[in-house]
């Protein structure tokens, strides 16, 4: 098998998480995170969309990680990410964590909402 060492330029991967936190770019942060391209932004959780529809333009896909379980987005926000024209993934916050990193790790212009487990 072939090992190849991961670079993520200038953007944060998802390095862990935990009860109530994530450790991103190497950095424990408390409670629900966005994380974009051009960094971390304030976010509050699933009835804050505003700082979701702000990655328009500069992202293809918005992974929503909704915790422990899967659990199905506001319709709110649902339509504020379509009309933005940014597809909206909802997964776990392990799954959206993982495949944020991923996708990252390619170059391709993603973020991740993040709920604690």
């Amino acid at each position: 098998m072939r090992l190849n060492e991961i670079e993520y330029t200038d953007s944060l991967p998802i390095d862990g998480y935990g009860p109530g936190f994530f450790r991103i770019g190497g950095e424990p942060r408390q409670g629900p995170v966005l994380v974009t391209p051009s960094g971390l932004i304030p976010w509050q959780g699933l009835d804050d969309i505003a700082p979701l529809t702000a990655v328009a333009g500069r992202v293809d896909v918005l992974f929503l990680g909704t915790g422990a379980e899967i659990a199905h987005p506001p319709r709110a926000l649902r339509e504020a990410m379509e009309a933005a024209q940014v597809g909206l993934e909802t997964m776990s916050s392990p799954a959206a964590a993982r495949t944020y990193n991923v996708l990252l790790s390619e170059g391709r212009r993603v973020a991740v909402a993040l709920i604690p487990v």
